[in-house]
């Protein structure tokens, strides 16, 4: 069947004996001990921030250039990683030191180094790469009142959200870089610079990827990108239609059984989020979008019909449609109908999707042709 017109350790204070109070005190009396300091924060088995941030960039450095040290320098990284996470999140008896943790973000911003781990994370072991992302994140959270220092920071060396996108090219870390960068998405300055950057339409190619784990991840961040900050989304699908939906569109067409679901779906939500109204309102007015909603409601897939279903129900919900959209429905009504009475009949538990189903039928039947 076919639709007509469709086809398209801490280190211990140094204490010395104090000197005698007075003659009075009987040789026997244990001698006072006075210390010559409080506590040091950082003993000699602990690094201060500076020096972890320190020795963490020289030994980065012997990495990235491939030095004949690299092993002493790979133990080194790993060393100053475990160590600054340490400060950042305590460890089972200490809890995070606040003044050490904002000494230690301070190094992390003046010396670049944020961004030089981001940068060169391929060079970086397994299991310090894991530790990079948990550094990233953490630091990126931490606020002072309301001021989060780490996405201000970020706003204004915008590169480093670039240097993560790109990650997905390099799968050795491209989902270290997805952990990161959704971690970045959930702040809105962030999320602003990523959608409105020549970047954002790679997002298109990398949900496409061959590789399966790379290409959900992808799509993960991407789905969070267009539907955490509503506002925000709303105008910049305003303001950028014909290229998002143009690029959209293709990923509806998608060879890759996943991607085409996966991209179906969340247009559905697109369109039914209620600050996507004007959006909406556009999309379902154009035929083009109708017809290939209705060829993929025939899918070989049931899962891309019901993903179909939920966008095509919007076009026969919409109380003012356009002519060229009532004249396709009008052409293929009967069709449409019978298609409809036995759509997914399989879907007995569904209350909700029979109920639209019923009720799609009868905005069907009661469309009227214009009168001659």
């Amino acid at each position: 069947m076919s639709w007509h017109g469709t086809s398209i350790g801490e280190a211990r204070p140094r204490c010395e004996p104090g000197p005698r109070r007075g003659r009075h005190l009987k040789t026997s009396v244990p001698q006072l001990l006075v210390c010559d300091s409080v506590m040091p924060l950082f003993g000699k088995s602990h690094k201060s921030p500076t020096d972890i941030v320190r020795t963490l960039k020289e030994n980065l450095a012997i990495l990235v250039k491939h030095d004949k040290k690299t092993d002493k320098a790979s133990d080194e990284v790993s060393k100053c990683l475990v160590s600054m996470k340490e400060i950042l999140y305590g460890s089972s008896d200490k809890e995070p030191h606040t003044e050490t943790v904002a000494q230690l973000a301070q190094e992390l911003y003046n010396s670049g180094l944020l961004i030089s781990l981001v940068q060169n994370l391929q060079v970086i072991d397994f299991e310090g790469k894991k530790d990079v992302c948990q550094i990233f994140n953490n630091i990126l959270r931490r606020q002072i009142g309301t001021r989060s220092p780490t996405v201000e920071y970020f706003c204004s060396h915008q590169e480093v959200l670039f240097i993560l996108l790109k990650g997905y090219e390099t799968p050795q870390i491209a989902l270290n870089c997805g952990i990161m960068l959704r971690e970045c998405i959930r702040h809105e300055p962030l999320a602003k610079i990523v959608l409105h950057s020549e970047h954002f339409h790679s997002f298109f190619n990398y949900v496409e990827m061959s590789t399966f784990d790379i290409a959900s991840d992808a799509f993960a961040t991407f789905k969070d990108l267009l539907t955490r900050h509503k506002v925000l989304v709303a105008e910049f699908l305003e303001q950028n239609y014909d290229a998002v939906f143009a690029d959209y569109e293709k990923l509806l067409h998608s060879e890759n059984y996943v991607t085409k679901r996966q991209s179906l779906k969340l247009l559905g939500e697109l369109l039914l989020d209620r600050h996507n109204f004007t959006v909406m309102t556009r999309y379902i007015s154009k035929p083009e979008n109708l017809k290939l909603m209705m060829n993929l409601l025939r899918d070989k897939s049931p899962n891309i019909q019901f993903e179909a279903f939920h966008v095509f129900k919007v076009f026969v919900a919409n109380p003012n449609k356009t002519q060229p959209i009532v004249d396709i429905l009008l052409k293929n009504q009967t069709k449409l109908i019978d298609f409809l009475s036995n759509f997914q009949k399989d879907r007995t538990d569904d209350d909700q999707f029979n109920d639209e189903k019923t009720y799609l039928i009868k905005q069907i039947r009661d469309l009227k042709k214009p009168a001659s």
